[in-house]
């Protein structure tokens, strides 16, 4: 299924990589879409909003440094 996440303004840089599907990665700049095999570093600071193009969804790693954290994520509000 695909689905959406709230953009959001992180505090910590976000290392992203696509195991399985594609992940569309949306900056105030530019849309990527990543696929498995390849990944995406969203430096902080920036905007950014993730979903998933296709049915089936993605499955993916994210690494963030320094760790997520609710607090420090920066959600947009729906």
């Amino acid at each position: 299924e695909n689905w959406t996440e709230p953009g959001q303004c992180p505090q910590f840089d976000e290392y992203t990589i696509v195991l399985k599907g594609s992940l569309k990665v949306e900056t105030k700049e530019e849309t990527y879409v990543v696929n498995a095999g390849q990944a995406i570093h969203i430096e902080k600071g920036n905007w950014v909003r993730y979903s998933s193009p296709e049915n089936g969804g993605a499955e993916y790693i994210a690494v963030c440094l320094p760790a997520f954290s609710p607090n420090t994520v920066n959600r947009d509000s729906e």
